[in-house]
Parts: structure tokens; C-alpha cells; sequence
């Protein structure tokens, strides 16, 4: 395809390039920097050669674990001091390979050393290419909440390559296509028609490129208006405050889009409560959902009620100790629901929780 370009306004304008060849995108980073440090997890590195891509061309490679592991204080001070060893000065560059976790991780780094560098994003998963990456929300977890650590620092620009996207396993596709899903609904039903339209997984596949660029023009609107989340942004977490909750609950054994995928499902009949949204929009989820084998229950075994509130109240959205959740109308408008009753969240996760 012909790489498609989409420009997202925030404290500095920055593309998103979709289908584009990173290694001609990344030699060309390199040439602009002094010193380029690339982030990678083990799994990424490995796939595809970047100890000797590195070498080649003069960059530097930090090996991280994979996943959700990276997003640790203690990988964030070995990178650090990885830099110090270095000498990494403010004409340096980060480049961040890999999933949503790298993403954020790398940025974090670029936006803490030196009180901030330049950083570039290299998504190799959906769910890094049409959310994680795009943006600037940059972060780390810690024993208090996912992501509750972090600043926002926009990268110098998003390189997609839809390549990555091949040897991705169905699982991992699956659960990009939730944040995908998340988009349609929030702001363009086009997307859903599209998912709706063959609903497997190879057409989604097919329809990649088409859902990628949809995707983050969906979030480059929302960023640009909103980069530090003062309202309008919260709209991208739709999904996000219950299934944080599982995903942590879960130690980060579900996919993030796994757990928003149970989020989606909660928040759909949290609408219907308090919204009227109507069931059938609801049961269209679901099946969505399902045709793409993702999840839409939990067990209440596995997945207490206590314990799902208490990680609720670490939101970000959380205010004063006041559960807010973003829901669906029956026209399919979004609107800001604060100070939700905890019983009507109970009576939500009883009927998703078996």
C-alpha cells in the first residue's frame, strides 16, 4: 500500500506513517541523532535481528523483558544508567521497537533523561500500532496501578510497519482488534461495519491497513483537541476502568486488549443502567467480540467483586473517590458518567461474572 500519513497536533506535531518499511524509517532516524539508543524487548530483538541491525548502523541496543515485565522501575533504572555508561546527551535519540509496553516504556525513558529527548515509536503490534503508540501517554507500572507513573511526552513520530503484522499470533491479533473496536464505537461506526462484515479473523487481517489508519485518525482527533487529558481524552479509556481492574487482577496473564474486551462488555451494561442504551447494541458487541474469540466474563472465583472495586478506585479517572466511567447513550453518543453508585457497578458485574 502507499504509506499513509497522519498528522496528530500536541505539544509538538508529529506523523503517524502507516506502511512504511521500518528498517528504511530507522536507518534514517539514526542519521539525524548523534547517538540513537534503541529499546526491544527479547522477543521483538530476536525476531528480527536487531543486535546485528544495531551494529550495522551504529546504534545502540537495550534489551528488555517481554511484555507487561518491562514496565518496571527496576528496567527504567538500568536503562538509565545504561544511558549514563554512554554518555547520552540531548542530541540523542530513543527509538522504542515493540508492542504497547515498549512503546510506553521507551517513552518514558526519552521523557525523563536529560529532562527529555527526542523518541520515536516502532509498533509491532495492533494494539501498540492504533493506541499504545500514538498519543504521547507515556508510562510504567508499579505495585500502585498500571500506568499511574508516566507524563506525557509525544514521540518525534510513529513508524508502522504492517509487516510486523504477519507473524503476529492470532491471540495477540485478536487483542489489538479490541482497542480497534473500542475506536468504532466512540467515534467511527465505519469500523465496526467493516469488523462486521466477514467478522473472522482473516478478513480482519485483509482489512488491517484499513482499520489501522481509521483507528488512529480516531485517536490523532481526540489527542489533538485533549493531549493532556482534561476531559475530551477520557473518551479513549471507554472499556479501560473495569478492565484494568481484570488485567491486573490477572497479573498480566490476559492481553491488555483481552481485559478491555471484558471492560467493553461492562461498560455496555453499565450504559444500559444508567443510559438506555439499547440491549441489542449490547448483544452486537458480544458477538462481535466472540466472532474475534475474545473474552466477555470473568469468574467470580478468580475475580472477586472486592477486589475488582478496590482496583477501580485507582483509576486515573477517579476523582476524590468518586468512580467515573465513560458510557454509550442510546444514540451512541459517549457521556461522562461520575459519581457512579457502587451498587449499580455491583449489579453490572453480576451479570458478567459467572
Amino acid at each position: 500500500m502507499t504509506a499513509k500519513i497522519i498528522t496528530v497536533t500536541a505539544e509538538r506535531n508529529y506523523q503517524v506513517d502507516v506502511g512504511i518499511d521500518w528498517q528504511e524509517a530507522v536507518e534514517k532516524i539514526i542519521s539525524n541523532h548523534s547517538t540513537v539508543i534503541v529499546i526491544a524487548p527479547a522477543a521483538v530483538a530476536n525476531l528480527i535481528s536487531l543486535d546485528t541491525f544495531c551494529s550495522q548502523f551504529g546504534a545502540l541496543l537495550f534489551i528488555t523483558p517481554d511484555g507487561e515485565l518491562q514496565k518496571d522501575f527496576s528496567v527504567v533504572e538500568n536503562i538509565w544508567n545504561f544511558l549514563g555508561t554512554h554518555q547520552v546527551d540531548r542530541t540523542a535519540g530513543i527509538i522504542g521497537i515493540g508492542g504497547g509496553a515498549t512503546t510506553d516504556l521507551a517513552g518514558f525513558i526519552a521523557a525523563t533523561w536529560l529532562r527529555g529527548i527526542a523518541w520515536y515509536a516502532v509498533p509491532t503490534t495492533l494494539a501498540g500500532m492504533v493506541d499504545a503508540a500514538i498519543g504521547g501517554k507515556t508510562g510504567i507500572n508499579t505495585g500502585a496501578g498500571k500506568n499511574l507513573v508516566g507524563s506525557f511526552y509525544s514521540p518525534h513520530s510513529v513508524e508502522i510497519d504492517l509487516k510486523f503484522l504477519d507473524s503476529l499470533p492470532d491471540r495477540d491479533f485478536s487483542a489489538g482488534l479490541a482497542e480497534v473496536i473500542k475506536a468504532g464505537f466512540i467515534r467511527d461506526m465505519t469500523i465496526i461495519d467493516s469488523l462486521e462484515n466477514g467478522a473472522d479473523l482473516v478478513s480482519a487481517r485483509n482489512i488491517s491497513a484499513e482499520l489501522i489508519a481509521k483507528s488512529v485518525k480516531v485517536k490523532s482527533d481526540v489527542v489533538s483537541v485533549d493531549f493532556t487529558e482534561s476531559k475530551m481524552r477520557e473518551i479513549l479509556n471507554f472499556g479501560h476502568t473495569f478492565g484494568h481492574a481484570v488485567e491486573r487482577y490477572s497479573d498480566y496473564s490476559l492481553r491488555h486488549g483481552e481485559a478491555v474486551s471484558i471492560g467493553l462488555h461492562f461498560a455496555f451494561l453499565l450504559s444500559e443502567q444508567l443510559l438506555a442504551l439499547d440491549s441489542n447494541e449490547t448483544a452486537r458487541l458480544i458477538r462481535l467480540l466472540h466472532s474475534f474469540t475474545l473474552p466477555t466474563s470473568i469468574l467470580k472465583k478468580d475475580y472477586p467483586w472486592a477486589q475488582m472495586l478496590k482496583l477501580m478506585t485507582t483509576d486515573k479517572k477517579t476523582r476524590q473517590g468518586n468512580l467515573r466511567f465513560i458510557g454509550l447513550n442510546h444514540d451512541l453518543k459517549v457521556v461522562w458518567l461520575e459519581n457512579v453508585d457502587i451498587d449499580v457497578l455491583h449489579a453490572v458485574y453480576e451479570r458478567i461474572a459467572e
